[in-house]
């Protein structure tokens, strides 16, 4: 039987300051212990800035990917979460995946968000990337890709749990709970949201509403809003593998190729 224990951490963001959200998630996981998989928001070190000459990170030498590494070695367990990264001279907004080992991964998002002016800054990723831990599939997306459902469909089971990590305000928080039973159900899956709360250097207010969402749509973990919060919760492979096998939609989704 394969079950992932995953660890969601909702944090009020210290804005355009990376040591210091380095020094809030110490203190969020000192108590964290037995789990598989970390998620942290997205932009976890910065915010959702827009700054990126000032505030993105290299990716040859970035200190806070070098404290992923050091975070997951001693958690003994795998960290994700995206950060605003300078690669090659364009910028990108990059979702890590970190094993306690010290092996990295990485996606790069793919649907920039352009109310906000994302695509004026960030170059867009052209790759989907899918994980796996302990036996279990896992898809990366980040906060705006959570719109758009061909981007994430689920095509012959390829996944059984979709992470997306977000900074997404709470004028739109019935949209992002919403999205996230939506992409369960739709795709028979898991899906684990994590968004911060708080408010940003723009004054944008955050309500958090991080959830664990199981395959029925229904919520596992889901907090209060406005809280900064640090939850585990496990996900079944054995019972979302019987349910796939009951009830066989998938097998009647169309079939469609990806282009850019």
């Amino acid at each position: 039987m394969s079950e992932l224990v995953v660890t969601l951490v909702q944090a009020d963001l210290r804005w355009e300051a990376p040591q210091a959200n380095h020094q809030l998630f110490d203190r969020l996981l000192e108590g964290v212990s037995g789990s598989d998989l970390v998620v942290l928001p997205e932009m976890f070190a910065t915010g959702f800035t827009m700054q990126v000459e000032e505030a993105a990170e290299p990716a040859e030498g970035s200190d806070t990917l070098a404290w992923m590494k050091r975070k997951a070695s001693e958690l003994g367990a795998v960290i994700t979460g995206s950060l605003s990264i300078n690669s090659g001279g364009h910028y990108v907004n990059r979702m890590y995946w970190v094993t306690p080992e010290g092996e990295v991964s990485y996606y790069d998002k793919r649907h920039l968000f352009r109310m906000g002016e994302e695509a004026n800054h960030y170059s867009a990723g052209d790759q989907r990337v899918i994980k796996e831990l302990k036996g279990v599939r896992v898809l990366l997306s980040v906060c705006y890709d959570l719109r758009f459902p061909v981007w994430l469909r689920n095509r012959a089971n390829e996944y059984d749990l979709l992470v997306c990590v977000a900074n997404w305000p709470s004028s739109r928080r019935k949209v992002w709970r919403t999205l996230l039973q939506a992409r369960a159900l739709e795709n028979q899956s898991y899906v684990v949201g994590v968004n911060r709360c708080g408010k940003d250097g723009n004054e944008l207010h955050y309500s958090g509403d991080s959830m664990l969402v199981d395959y029925l749509g229904e919520t596992l973990i889901d907090e209060p809003e406005n809280v900064p919060f640090v939850r585990t919760g496990v996900i079944g492979l054995e019972s979302l593998n019987r349910f796939r096998e009951k009830f066989p939609a998938w097998k009647d989704a169309d079939d469609f190729t990806l282009t850019r």
